[in-house]
């Protein structure tokens, strides 16, 4: 699959950049208030970093959902090259390794955007949200599970694997973060966690690339099952 890019600002903006890829589970089982939630907790994200002055400058963000396939959404674009989502259809299964691939693959060309272009990078997130059993196909979950601790051990990538409901696989989300564990968003708590993700994408955007930047564990208890 040919990914064309918005190449943006880079060159009048040439401020390092924070990648964020939101890897959302738009299966058939989050038809209904989850998915409402999900795109109103999306754009309240939009929002937020639209406003902070740090992160408005730096964070990037794409959109990958899978359900019986994977699609790209929202290609990787600053803030003010991206529209707000009115909805998302759910249904169909839930190809989780396929789209976590696509999702690297798609971070991993815009990373030579970056470079061609002259632009630093702090580590790349990927945030990835399911409430079910992945269901595609074994080889490309586990070629996802490779890929994603491998370049979490390399320093490359850090992950988010968030559990949506009772119904979630924590056992596969787990063997994504092998060294952080997943997380179970409480009840519908998608406004709470994206806040959350907001102020976490503006601290690292006041930091220099390449230094280790704390999370902010504390705020976890805001959205998270603990």
């Amino acid at each position: 699959m040919a990914l064309k890019f918005n190449v943006g600002d880079l060159v009048d903006n040439p401020t390092p950049r924070v990648p964020v890829t939101l890897c959302l589970d738009t299966s058939g089982s989050m038809m209904g208030e989850k998915v409402r939630e999900l795109v109103n907790g999306v754009n309240l994200f939009y929002d937020a970093i639209g406003e902070d002055d740090d992160a408005h400058d730096s964070a990037e963000i794409s959109i990958v959902e899978f359900n019986s396939s994977a699609s790209l959404i929202q290609d990787f674009a600053g803030i003010e090259h991206i529209s707000r989502i009115n909805s998302i259809d759910a249904s169909g299964g839930t190809a989780l390794g396929e789209g976590v691939n696509l999702a690297l693959d798609t971070l991993e060309q815009r990373k030579m955007i970056y470079s061609n272009a002259g632009v630093l990078y702090y580590q790349p997130w990927l945030v990835l949200m399911t409430d079910g059993q992945p269901n595609g196909r074994q080889e490309e979950l586990e070629r996802a599970i490779d890929r994603v601790t491998e370049m979490v051990a390399q320093r490359k990538l850090t992950v988010f694997p968030i559990g949506i409901g009772a119904d979630a696989d924590m056992t596969v989300l787990a063997r994504f973060s092998p060294n952080r564990p997943p997380l179970r968003l409480r009840g519908l708590s998608f406004k709470e966690f994206f806040e959350w993700l907001s102020k976490s994408v503006s601290r690292v955007s006041r930091s220099t690339p390449g230094d280790k930047v704390k999370l902010d564990l504390d705020g976890l208890a805001g959205w998270a099952e603990l």
